[in-house]
C-alpha cells in the first residue's frame, strides 16, 4: 500500500514538471503546473474508481465504448459526405455523435456485462473454473456460529470467501451501543478467527466492493455472479433474492432440518411436556434438537416424560413440526401391573396384625 501512495506521488510530481517545463496552452510556469496536477490527479482518481469494478463490468464498458465511437465516427463520416460544408456547426455535430456514442456504449456495455460469457471465449477460464469451490459466507452465517463446527467436520471443500464489507459490517455491529448486538458482532468475530485456524480450509478476504449498491446482500450475489460461487447463509429472504438472481446458495437451516431425525406416523416416542399448547388439552415438548412436538390430551402432564403416537409431521420454512397423541389409557395400563407389584395386599396385613 505505501509502494502505491509512493508511485502515485511520483506520478503526478512527473506530470507537475512536465507541465511546468512545457508550459502548455501558453499559460504561466506555476499555472500550468498546478493543472498538471489536476490532471495527474484525475487519471488517479478515475484508476481508484476503476479498481473497484468487476473484471466483466470493465471488460463490457470498454467493448461498448469501442463499438459506439466507432458507430459515431461512421456517422461522422456519412454526415461528411452528405453535407460537404466544412463549417464549425458539422464539426460540433461530428465529435458529438462520437462523443454521445461513445458514452451511450460504455453505460449499456457495463449494464449488460453479465452477458458475457468470457470462459466460453477463452477468456480467464481456468480462474473460472477454480473458484466453482468458493463458497462466500454472509454476515448471518458467521454471527450463528455453525458454519465452523461444518467446517471442522470437514464437509466443506474449497475456499471460503470473506469480502470486505462483511467484515465491516461485522465490526459495526460489535462496536454498537446495543449490548445484545455487541456481543452478537464479537462472536461473528471470534468464528472468523477460529475458522482461520483451521489447517485443512483456506480462507480467502477479497477486496471487491460495489460502490453503487448500498444493501450488503445485494453485493453478495454480485460477488458471488463474478466468482462464480455459492453463497453460504441463514437469511431466508437472502436465499429467496439469490435464487431469484440465479446464484446457487448453501442454506445452513436447511441443512439443520435435513439431518433431524424422520420420525413416521404410528411410531412411539417418549418426550418431556414443556407447557400448555395453544388448542384446548394440548400439551408442547421439544426434542433435543429443537423440533418442537404438538401432543393431544397432555395438558395435564405438564413437566412430566410421557409416551405419544405420532399422528402426522409437518415441513415448514421454519423446521419440523411433529404432532402426536397421547393415550392416558394406555398409561395407566403400563403402570398398573408395577403398583400392583409394589403395593402389599391390605387383607394379608390385616390379619397378620390381628
Amino acid at each position: 500500500m505505501l509502494d502505491l501512495f509512493f508511485f502515485r506521488g511520483l506520478f503526478v510530481l512527473i506530470v507537475s514538471a512536465c507541465a511546468f517545463h512545457f508550459k502548455p496552452l501558453g499559460a504561466s510556469a506555476p499555472l500550468a503546473a498546478a493543472g498538471g496536477a489536476g490532471v495527474a490527479l484525475s487519471v488517479i482518481f478515475l484508476e481508484m474508481r476503476l479498481k473497484k469494478i468487476s473484471l466483466p463490468r470493465l471488460i463490457g464498458a470498454v467493448l461498448g465504448g469501442a463499438t459506439g465511437i466507432l458507430g459515431g465516427f461512421l456517422m461522422s463520416v456519412v454526415l461528411a459526405h452528405v453535407n460537404p460544408d466544412n463549417s464549425t456547426t458539422l464539426h460540433f455535430f461530428q465529435l458529438g455523435l462520437v462523443m454521445w456514442l461513445g458514452y451511450i456504449g460504455i453505460v449499456v456495455g457495463a449494464q449488460k456485462s453479465d452477458a458475457l460469457n468470457l470462459a466460453a471465449i477463452g477468456l480467464f477460464g481456468g480462474d473460472k473454473v477454480a473458484t466453482k469451490t468458493h463458497k462466500i459466507l454472509d454476515t448471518s452465517v458467521i454471527i450463528d456460529g455453525r458454519i465452523a463446527d461444518i467446517a471442522e467436520t470437514g464437509f466443506l471443500d474449497g475456499s471460503l470467501v470473506i469480502p470486505q464489507f462483511v467484515l465491516r459490517e461485522l465490526q459495526m455491529v460489535a462496536d454498537s451501543a446495543d449490548s445484545l448486538k455487541r456481543n452478537r458482532g464479537r462472536r461473528g468475530l471470534d468464528i472468523l478467527q477460529r475458522i482461520q485456524k483451521m489447517a485443512n480450509l483456506e480462507v480467502r478476504i477479497v477486496e471487491e466492493d460495489f460502490p453503487q449498491v448500498r444493501e450488503v446482500d445485494l453485493k453478495l450475489i454480485e460477488l458471488a455472479k463474478i466468482y462464480g460461487c455459492k453463497i453460504v447463509t441463514n437469511d431466508f429472504n437472502l436465499n429467496k433474492v439469490a435464487q431469484l438472481r440465479g446464484v446457487e446458495v448453501l442454506n445452513i437451516n436447511e441443512l439443520a432440518n435435513a439431518l433431524k431425525p424422520i420420525v413416521l406416523p404410528g411410531e412411539t416416542m417418549r418426550v418431556f411436556i414443556l407447557k400448555e399448547g395453544k388448542e384446548y388439552n394440548q400439551g408442547v415438548a421439544y426434542l433435543d434438537d429443537g423440533t418442537m412436538v404438538v401432543v393431544d390430551n397432555a395438558r395435564r402432564m405438564i413437566s412430566k416424560t410421557i409416551d405419544v403416537s405420532v399422528t402426522s409431521v409437518l415441513q415448514t420454512t421454519a423446521g419440523k413440526m411433529i404432532f402426536g397423541k397421547y393415550d392416558d389409557r394406555v398409561h395407566v395400563s403400563l403402570e398398573k401391573p408395577a403398583e400392583k407389584a409394589e403395593r402389599p395386599p391390605r387383607r394379608e396385613q390385616a390379619v397378620g396384625e390381628g
